[in-house]
């Protein structure tokens, strides 16, 4: 068997040994075989039915041994398939019990995977577990990237234990899609907290001016950014996660949790008052000037980049280099891609004289957590800003006004423009001409990036799920053009085909 590590832990009696699962548990992914040795009593029983009461979220789950059946299945959060194979026959009847067909669409863990010889997969995890004073020793062969992730999960073990959890239980929040996962912490008798694993990760090949994507996007590398923009937005009023600990060199985050209700109701569909308090929320972010650069530590500043010419045309070319051919079959002619730059260069040399300000980036339903019990700008927490940057405010109003994941019906998009206006016409300074200008622009912006995004997550991805955003997205488009400053970009979009009736 092919093996890039061995990882060896002492666990210290039965309580460390169902950690020790559930810990697993995080790091397991479909396709995973996880075969468990050692000898009659050496706990490989105990720690399967760690791992998938873990995986289950349910404690008094029920995990009978499958030494009669063989195999005993659970569909899960990912589907695992509990094998026991110390009864079994012949090698070959392994293909029989639907070995092959579990492991494709899920988990296998297997004991005594000694007596199916040679037909478990060569990237299996091979965990001993051997009598060791009065614990356990566990001896862990992989390759990689499964021992990454378990040497993963160890060492958020390892931060927790610094934190001051010691033996604190954790279940899965949620995979970002980013390069994000979240974990729920459980402390006894205290609130749960929010765990964020951001391990580094490579920046990528150059796209652009001889840098990588996140470069260009100025997407956040590291957890400096979260940290600071939590920290100033949180002393200023509003509803940041506090952050109770951090290693910034290994991407760990033990974070606070802001809760679980969000602005939508139980079909998808926009709560009206929620949305309306978020809106009240970006009008009161937009009266006050947030400095660019935040200190983080004794020595570290994070400066907020600024949201340039560069970074608004790489994703607008997302339109040119993915939504056109799949719409009609042909790419855009060279004229084509001259014609639809430049209207964007007239575009942004249009938002020179445009509020800027902290620029959230993703102000919508997905990153707004509903805090009913709380009061003002308090009720809406906000997550997901480590991206900010500095820019015209009118592109969050433009990011929860025009939610790309969710419908926003006419009739309360007039009222969430008409609440964010009015709150801003009372502010000294306010340009309320110049503002809509900038917001039609950022509109389209952002719309023809998501026009664009969709296919390349289609295509290049294999995410179809994401195409039902297409025909809201050009909706949205099609409002943004109303605006006279959108002219050009219009009559472009119509030549080149790109209009509402895709699907």
């Amino acid at each position: 068997m092919t093996t890039g590590d061995t990882i060896s832990l002492f666990l210290k009696d039965e309580a460390a040994t169902i950690r020790f699962g559930e810990d697993l548990a995080l790091a397991l992914k479909a396709g995973d075989c996880l075969a468990l040795s050692g000898d009659l009593g050496a706990g490989k029983s105990s720690l399967a039915r760690a791992i998938l009461r873990a995986m289950a979220d349910d404690e008094g789950l029920e995990v009978p041994s499958p030494t009669f059946t063989l195999v005993q299945s659970y569909d899960l959060r990912i589907p695992v398939s509990h094998f026991d194979l110390y009864r079994l026959g012949d090698p070959a009847e392994l293909t029989e019990l639907g070995f092959d067909e579990a492991l494709e669409n899920g988990i296998c863990l297997v004991e005594w995977p000694e007596m199916a010889e040679g037909e478990l997969p060569a990237d299996r995890i091979a965990l001993r577990l051997d009598h060791e004073d009065s614990g356990r020793r566990a001896t862990i062969k992989a390759a990689e990237p499964q021992a990454s992730r378990i040497r993963r999960v160890l060492a958020i073990r390892a931060f927790l234990d610094e934190a001051g959890y010691p033996d604190v239980k954790r279940r899965f929040l949620t995979g970002d899609a980013s390069l994000r996962a979240y974990e729920a912490i459980y402390p006894d008798g205290g609130p749960r907290k929010i765990l964020m694993d951001w391990r580094p990760h490579p920046e990528g090949p150059p796209v652009y001016d001889g840098k990588p994507y996140p470069k260009v996007a100025h997407l956040a590398q590291n957890a400096y950014p979260f940290v600071a923009i939590a920290d100033a937005l949180r002393e200023r009023g509003f509803a940041t996660p506090e952050i109770y600990k951090v290693d910034y060199e290994q991407g760990i985050l033990l974070i606070e949790d802001l809760g679980t209700e969000g602005v939508l109701d139980d079909d998808g569909r926009p709560i009206a008052e929620r949305y309306r308090q978020s809106v009240a929320c970006l009008a009161h972010l937009h009266s006050m000037q947030i400095p660019q650069d935040i200190p983080v530590s004794q020595t570290h500043t994070h400066h907020i980049p600024d949201f340039d010419r560069t970074a608004m045309k790489m994703e607008v070319q997302l339109v040119l280099d993915w939504h056109i051919a799949w719409k009609r079959g042909t790419p855009p002619t060279d004229t084509e891609r001259a014609e639809y730059l430049a209207i964007w260069d007239a575009l942004i040399d249009e938002l020179a004289t445009a509020e800027k300000n902290l620029l959230l980036r993703d102000f919508h339903s997905p990153n707004i957590i509903w805090r009913d019990e709380k009061s003002g700008v308090g009720k809406i927490g906000i997550i997901d800003f480590q991206d900010a940057m500095i820019g015209p405010t009118a592109y969050d109003l433009a990011s929860i006004v025009q939610d790309a994941r969710v419908t926003i019906e006419p009739a309360l998009f007039r009222q969430l423009m008409d609440d964010y206006l009015a709150r801003r016409r009372a502010q000294d300074g306010f340009d309320e001409a110049e503002f809509m200008k900038a917001w039609a622009i950022m509109s389209a912006q952002r719309n023809c990036k998501l026009a664009g995004l969709w296919v390349r997550l289609l295509q290049r991805d294999g995410k179809p799920g994401y195409l039902k955003h297409m025909p809201r997205t050009l909706a949205y488009l099609q409002v943004a053009f109303e605006h006279e400053a959108l002219a050009p970009l219009r009559d472009w979009c119509a030549r080149a085909g790109i209009g509402q009736s895709e699907s």
